[in-house]
């Protein structure tokens, strides 16, 4: 009961803080990707019309009036992965456009999808082809951490490959063909911004606290200097994030999320999406959004989504247009997403499409069942159909419980608590990693791991 009472409060105030904002909205509130995608499957699949021009309610949504539930409180932590072969991956992620990388049970990194920008990090004798099968990133071993096309060994260091800020040189982005080492302190964990206006910057979490370099056009490197240039790349510049409990947890998307240990999150960047009202365009300063309880949030482009007392609320992407100049204000704080059974992990793609409602995503049940639901035309959603999902569904034909869910905009990928890997959707370029190109899916297929 306390957990429902705190999320209908939490509701209650949410409605408040809108209302307050969009009235003072004149004074106060105003595709991860590089290139368009193709592929054999027709990406304009019908939508129903209500969610075309962007009327519909969600369907997902939950009313603020709506009664709710008492969430069955399950153990917070994501289900583990216990490795029953010896292709297992433990650690599953996205990479610059439409691709998957995982950590292997061996500490090594593989990936597969995109390679436009040599994300797949198979060096300089292989051409930016794509590519549906797996194979292991050059020269990267002993690795406990992953995040994009980056890795953070045993000791700490940091190795990126691919298009990102990387620190080689005064420009903001440049292209490794092989990982390189990141002049920065030892690191618990790296986040690159995933993100359509500010690709070219990052966050690394070290003893210190929280460092941020590149580009600074949403703020989310330090606080804009009058008269600098947010667009060229600053150095690692510590976060001004205030004293409080430890930090465990990074995203980021067009802004900047830290997760403390106490369930609590300071939001820096764009605005929307840092899920809080502000009068600051963007918002430089990390302060804390509205929800407590949050076991895990991830953000990409300017959506973002979060696990705060087992229940799933996404924000951030307006649906709506500008109006004065200022952004719109429809989901600019954090909106119910029902979800069958308590959840412990959701992810978020973002959107190429401003008018949809909801946004696409995925969440992972407490019993380990997988539910998705928003932008299905490549069959994405993993119901066996291409229908725009208004509400949540759950995805079958899955061996195991999931342990992590990514997704892109075209494609999912899930990693079982066996270690197996299944995606998906769109394979125009090898982002279901099944050893081929253009061999598309609208039910789970299994990726043949090296």
């Amino acid at each position: 009961m306390h957990t429902t009472r705190r999320l209908l409060d939490l509701r209650v105030f949410g409605a408040l803080v809108l209302a307050v904002g969009v009235a003072d909205a004149t004074a106060s509130c105003s595709s991860d990707g590089n290139r368009e995608l193709g592929g054999e499957e027709d990406a304009s699949a019908p939508v129903p019309d209500a969610v075309e021009d962007g009327s519909a309610d969600g369907g997902g949504l939950a009313d603020a009036t709506a009664p709710d539930a008492d969430p069955v409180e399950p153990d917070a932590s994501q289900l583990p992965v216990v490795c029953t072969s010896g292709s297992c991956a433990t650690s599953l992620v996205t990479i610059l456009g439409e691709g998957f990388c995982v950590l292997l049970q061996d500490k090594t990194v593989a990936c597969w999808g995109d390679n436009a920008n040599r994300q797949l990090g198979r060096g300089p004798d292989v051409d930016t082809t794509p590519s549906g099968t797996p194979a292991r990133v050059l020269n990267v071993t002993d690795i406990v951490a992953l995040d994009r096309a980056c890795a953070i060994d045993k000791n700490g260091d940091t190795w990126c490959w691919g298009t990102g800020p990387w620190l080689r040189t005064s420009a903001a982005t440049t292209t490794e063909h092989t990982p390189v080492k990141l002049p920065i302190p030892p690191a618990k964990m790296i986040r690159v911004a995933r993100s359509s206006t500010n690709a070219g910057t990052a966050c690394a979490l070290v003893d210190d606290g929280v460092l941020c370099w590149g580009t600074n056009v949403n703020g989310q490197v330090m606080v804009p200097v009058p008269g600098a240039a947010a667009s060229k790349a600053y150095p690692p510049t510590e976060a001004g994030v205030p004293p409080g409990a430890p930090i465990r947890d990074l995203a980021m998307g067009d802004a900047t999320f830290a997760l403390r240990d106490d369930g609590t999150v300071l939001s820096w960047g764009a605005n929307p999406p840092i899920g809080r009202v502000s009068a600051l365009f963007p918002d430089p300063y990390p302060r804390p959004l509205a929800l407590t309880d949050i076991l895990q949030i991830e953000a990409a482009n300017d959506n973002v989504c979060g696990v705060a007392g087992f229940a799933v609320y996404c924000w951030g992407r307006p649906k709506g247009t500008s109006v004065g100049g200022l952004p719109p204000l429809d989901r600019a704080l954090p909106e119910r997403v029902v979800i069958p059974e308590s959840v412990v992990f959701v992810t978020t793609p973002g959107s190429v499409n401003n008018t949809s409602n909801p946004l696409r995503g995925c969440a992972i049940g407490a019993s380990g069942s997988l539910y998705c639901w928003g932008e299905n035309g490549r069959g994405q959603v993993g119901d066996g159909t291409r229908t725009y999902a208004l509400s949540p569904v759950k995805v079958a034909g899955l061996p195991a419980p999931v342990a992590q869910v990514r997704t892109t905009p075209l494609a999912t990928c899930a990693l079982l608590t066996s270690g197996r890997v299944f995606c998906w959707g769109d394979d125009s370029l090898g982002q279901l990693g099944g050893g081929q190109l253009r061999v598309a899916s609208l039910v789970p297929k299994e990726v043949v791991l090296p």
